[in-house]
C-alpha cells in the first residue's frame, strides 16, 4: 500500500487528501478541510496577517498529523494564489512550514495549472480524447488549462480573480441581491472581455465552487443548471441553503460568484462543464506516485 498525502493551502480553504493507487485509479482514504479564508486576511500593505499565518500553520500541522496517522509515506504541501500574491509570501510559507513540520511549496501559476489538469483528466472515469479544457475556480484565482491526455498541457491562462475575492468585494447581502448579481456579472464580463479560447472537445470544472455545485444541480454545469444554482443561492440565507444541501454556510456565501465565473467560462469555451472527480490535490498525489517531480517539489519522508 502506497499512501500519499496532499495539502492545499488555498485562498478559501486548506484541504487534505490522503489517497493510494488501486487498479490504476486513486482511492481516497481520507479528506479533511478547514475554511481558513487566508485570502481575506491580506492587509493594506499586501501582507497576510501574523494571526492568520498562525491559524493556518496550526491547521496544516493537524492535517500533517492526520496524514501520518493514516500511514501516508509522503506528504506534499502546496500553496496557491493568496500566498503566491502576498508581499510576505516567503515568510508565510516558512512560518507555516515550521509550524507543520513540512516544507510549503508556493506553486507558480503554470505548475498549479499542470497539476490541476493532471488531477482532472486522470480521474474522469472515462476515456478522454482530443483537446480538453480544465476550468479551476479558486478563492483568489481562476485558471483555464487546455491540453490532452496524450500530449499534456498546452496552455495555462490565469486571472487573479476567484470566488472569494469577488464575493468579498461585491456581495454583502445574505442572500445576494439581484443588483449584486448584476454587478458581479458586469465585473466578470469586464475581466474576460476579448478573451478567446480554442474550443475543446470537452471541458471539466474543478475547485471548491464546482464540487459544491454537484449537490445543488448535479454533475453537469450548463447554462440552465448554473442559472438554477444562482436562483437557489439567491433565494434563502446562506445558513438555510447550507442546511438544505449539507454545505458549509461559509462556502454558500462565496458560491454565487463561483457560479457566475463558471457560467462565463463555459460560454467562452463553448462547452458545458463536467464537474471533475479530481483536481489540484489529486494531481499532486499522482505526481508523487508517478515520480515526475521534475525538481519542483520536495519529497517528505514520514
Amino acid at each position: 500500500m502506497t499512501l500519499c498525502a496532499a495539502i492545499d493551502i488555498g485562498s478559501n480553504t486548506t484541504r487534505l487528501l490522503v489517497a493510494e493507487p488501486v487498479d490504476g485509479q486513486l482511492k481516497k482514504a481520507m479528506e479533511q478541510r478547514a475554511y481558513t479564508r487566508i485570502g481575506k486576511a491580506i492587509d493594506g500593505k499586501g501582507q497576510i496577517a501574523d494571526e492568520k499565518v498562525g491559524e493556518v500553520g496550526a491547521v496544516v500541522a493537524t492535517q500533517v498529523r492526520l496524514a501520518r496517522e493514516m500511514g501516508a509515506t509522503e506528504i506534499r504541501a502546496v500553496a496557491t494564489a493568496a500566498v503566491r500574491e502576498a508581499r510576505n509570501c516567503e515568510e508565510v510559507a516558512e512560518a507555516v512550514g515550521a509550524a507543520a513540520g513540512v516544507p510549503i511549496e508556493v506553486l507558480p501559476e503554470e505548475e498549479e495549472g499542470r497539476l490541476s489538469f493532471l488531477g482532472a483528466t486522470k480521474t474522469l472515469g472515462h476515456p478522454a480524447e482530443g483537446l480538453i479544457g480544465v476550468v479551476d475556480i479558486g478563492g483568489g484565482s481562476t485558471e483555464v488549462i487546455l491540453g490532452s491526455v496524450a500530449e499534456g498541457v498546452q496552455s495555462v491562462r490565469s486571472w487573479p480573480v476567484g470566488s472569494g475575492n469577488l464575493a468579498d468585494e461585491l456581495i454583502s447581502s445574505d442572500p445576494p441581491s439581484a443588483a449584486e448579481i448584476r454587478r458581479t456579472r458586469d465585473r466578470i464580463d469586464d475581466i474576460f472581455e476579448g478573451v478567446e479560447f480554442e474550443r475543446p472537445a470537452q471541458a471539466v470544472a474543478v475547485g471548491g465552487s464546482a464540487t459544491s455545485l454537484r449537490r445543488l444541480v448535479g454533475a453537469m454545469l450548463e447554462y440552465e443548471t448554473l442559472e438554477r444554482g444562482i436562483r437557489v443561492l439567491c433565494g434563502d440565507p446562506a445558513a438555510d441553503v447550507g442546511r438544505r444541501f449539507e454545505l458549509d454556510p461559509t462556502r454558500v456565501r462565496i458560491l454565487p460568484t463561483g457560479v457566475l465565473l463558471l457560467e462565463k467560462l463555459s460560454d467562452l469555451l463553448g462547452q458545458p462543464l463536467q464537474i471533475g472527480k479530481g483536481g489540484l490535490r489529486e494531481g499532486v498525489i499522482l505526481d508523487l506516485l508517478n515520480g515526475s517531480l521534475e525538481g519542483s517539489a520536495e519529497r517528505v519522508a514520514v
